[in-house]
């Protein structure tokens, strides 16, 4: 008789120590995961959590938790699943009971495009070149070699810019408005594809640029943007049912968050 009181006080004291702060119908989760879990981050973060990070780590963590304990007890699990396991269990609950029946019209997917036209508008953009030297007797001797030899840009670019993308053939890249230099922007939005500007002075130095190319600004069609306006609405009306969903776990489940507070 003795030995069962001392067992059962035992236990007591175990459960003190190491408390349940989360549970659904029989499952339960022990503050010990939590702090294996709080531990893990903290290493990966090299330092102590502030409180709250703590807390919002906390409810981050139930949420999941809440999916394995329901996948647990509707059978998805075996007996001492692995994270991976437990993982996987809670996308098929999802899937099953959440995902399955979500769907987007084909009124859905055009409402979008006629309320969000700017996202599918494409500016005008520019491919440029450029020369960069530092006197402006240098840049005016590379106009001279390039108005005799239009094609030699890339070549005197490698030989003679002190531009970061000299070795490139003076490839600057592709730029719509307001990316460049407002010097530069304002000399190379005036250019024809091909055309060489004049002399431009920045605090950098002294430019000369080529237009390589110029893109004209468009509008994506409805049919264009089809695809990725469908995949944009799934992936939001999924995220709000299994935001729901959890929440009707969490309803359901007790939690004891004083018990997950940092102790003195």
């Amino acid at each position: 008789m003795a030995a069962l009181v001392v067992a059962g006080a035992c236990v007591r004291e175990e459960r003190r120590a190491d408390p349940v702060i989360l549970s659904l119908d029989d499952q339960e989760v022990r503050l010990s995961e939590f702090e294996r879990y709080t531990g893990e981050v903290s290493a990966r973060s090299q330092g102590a959590l502030d409180p709250a990070v703590r807390q919002s780590l906390l409810e981050a963590f139930l949420e999941r938790r809440v999916l394995v304990l329901e996948a647990r007890r509707r059978g998805l699990l075996p007996a001492n699943a692995s994270p991976d396991q437990e993982a996987e269990a809670a996308r098929k609950l999802l899937a099953a009971e959440v995902l399955a029946d979500v769907e987007v019209s084909e009124a859905e997917v055009e409402q979008y495009y006629r309320e969000h036209t700017e996202e599918f508008a494409t500016p005008e953009t520019v491919t440029v070149r450029q020369i960069l030297v530092a006197t402006s007797n240098e840049a005016r001797d590379v106009r001279r070699r390039l108005r005799r030899d239009g094609r030699s840009f890339a070549v005197l670019a490698q030989t003679l810019s002190r531009g970061p993308e000299a070795s490139a053939g003076g490839l600057m890249g592709t730029f719509a408005r307001g990316q460049l230099p407002a010097e530069l922007e304002t000399v190379v939005f005036t250019l024809a594809a091909g055309d060489t500007s004049e002399v431009v002075q920045t605090p950098l130095g002294f430019h000369v640029l080529r237009l390589d190319a110029r893109q004209p600004a468009r509008q994506a069609t409805l049919e264009e943007a089809r695809a990725g306006i469908r995949t944009r609405l799934l992936e939001s009306k999924s995220d709000r049912k299994v935001r729901a969903y959890v929440a009707g776990l969490m309803a359901r489940a007790k939690v004891n968050h004083e018990a997950a507070k940092i102790r003195p």
